[in-house]
């Protein structure tokens, strides 16, 4: 191991072989966002599905939410691994060749978003120095709880996949962004490896390769400095916190886990791909990184069972609002002294309003997830942004007993602090960003092959 790859192990981080798509591929065709993203919108994908209208897309490589319920999920994973395989095979003198051959390499990613320029660095995380049990003291920690039972259906995609594809953003707490400011000197003549516009208001993106030793080992100092920085701060080695995808970053440490067990005592095990997962390191202090609450839209529950459960917040107050936007004005103010919720249905709308902490969800979360449990054939799923909320609890897709509950904005400020202090968050506590501002599925790598 040379020094700099030794430097960079010791922050949990590799230079990863990564595979960027070829010059004959469309971008706006093969890129699509998150698979965690439009859960309730099967229309959405099947919208995706016409526009790559069967060219290359890492649609054909991904297993959308949407549609985990489902039959059909040992038959589409099959296609999903099938596709990933074709995807991988050392065929790159072909005209038609999808992919690049992999690079030992980092990718700067420039994402125009709706709020500015996002920029981030594509790395490969060392599942061994991260933990996502709520005690976790490792250098890389989740950011919201990881729900075990969510696991199994990724583990099942992930185990034996020959690809891995990233959406997966991890925070570093850099209020001087260094690091960026940094890479933006390092790459300014680097050729582009893909430029193109994302599908479906998502921007743009462009991304340049990072292979130099050199450059390596100033981004290598850099971490280093915020790691010191954060002892200081923190009292704590916590480096990198998982800001989006932390049920995949689970899932792929669950893979790892299992593998490093089966195959125990194997030359060169330690080396085996699956021990790292590739994921994007962006600034938390970034500023067209916006961070946005996820509403929850309870289905199959009344309104008053969803309002005698609210009422057990502490000093609940309740008053009705005559319209929706008034409902997300009132709830989205800042600088109140209470958190604010809106509850919304097909006939009323209202503003809660009860104490809390640092987080809206860490009291309202118990409270509908016991509602739920108590009451047959009930769920809650996770909605980015108003519109749809609104839309799925009261509009054209509101079903006869959907509740809405509109979240207030969440705070940037004491982000990693709170973490070191309490733990990881409620699950989908907060989303970065709009459901068009997540990471597109674009660069790959080898994992199972």
């Amino acid at each position: 191991m040379d020094q700099t790859t030794e430097n960079l192990a010791k922050l949990g981080v590799m230079i990863p072989q990564v595979s960027v798509p070829s010059k004959n591929i469309d971008i706006e065709k093969w890129a699509v966002v998150a698979c965690d993203q439009f859960t309730q919108d099967k229309d959405y994908w099947k919208r995706v599905d016409d526009f790559a209208g069967g060219a290359p897309s890492t649609l054909n490589i991904i297993f959308p939410e949407a549609y985990l319920g489902d039959d059909d999920k040992t038959q589409r994973i099959t296609k999903i691994h099938r596709a990933m395989a074709d995807y991988v095979k050392d065929e790159y003198s072909r005209d038609n060749a999808m992919l690049l051959p992999p690079r030992r390499a980092g990718v700067f990613v420039e994402r125009q978003c709706l709020h500015g320029v996002r920029r981030g660095l594509i790395i490969a995380f060392d599942l061994e120095q991260y933990d996502w049990r709520k005690d976790s003291h490792t250098l890389i920690r989740p950011t919201e709880e990881t729900i075990v039972e969510r696991l199994p259906p990724r583990v099942e995609i992930r185990m034996n996949a020959p690809l891995e594809c990233p959406h997966i953003l991890v925070l570093v707490d850099d209020d001087q962004n260094i690091l960026m400011q940094l890479l933006v000197k390092l790459l300014k003549k680097a050729p582009l490896a893909y430029d193109g516009a994302l599908m479906f208001d998502g921007g743009s993106v462009s991304g340049r390769l990072l292979y130099r030793k050199n450059d390596w080992d100033f981004i290598a100092d850099t971490l280093n400095h915020l790691l010191r920085s954060a002892q200081t701060q923190f009292g704590s080695d916590f480096l990198f916190a998982v800001g989006d995808g932390n049920h995949s970053f689970a899932t792929a440490k669950e893979v790892w886990t299992r593998y490093k067990a089966e195959h125990a005592g194997e030359e060169g095990l330690e080396h085996h791909p699956a021990r790292w997962v590739l994921a994007e390191i962006v600034n938390l202090h970034d500023g067209a990184l916006v961070f946005k609450p996820i509403h929850r839209l309870l289905l199959k529950v009344k309104y008053e069972a969803a309002l005698s459960a609210l009422r057990k917040l502490p000093d609940f107050s309740a008053q009705e609002v005559g319209s929706q936007d008034e409902l997300a004005r009132l709830t989205a103010e800042e600088n109140t002294p209470h958190n604010r919720y809106g509850v919304v249905s097909r006939d009323k709308l209202l503003l809660v309003e009860s104490r809390g902490g640092y987080a809206a969800t860490i009291d309202v979360d118990p409270l509908l997830s016991a509602l739920v449990k108590e009451t047959e054939g009930a769920a809650i799923d996770y909605i980015h942004g108003d519109a749809q909320l609104f839309d799925f609890a009261r509009g054209q897709a509101a079903q006869t007993e959907n509740v809405g509950i509109l979240l207030p904005p969440f705070r940037k400020d004491g982000f990693f602090k709170s973490v070191v202090k309490n733990g990881p968050l409620p699950q989908k506590s907060f989303s970065m960003g709009e459901a068009s501002e997540k990471r597109y599925y674009l660069e790959c790598r080898k994992l199972f092959c």
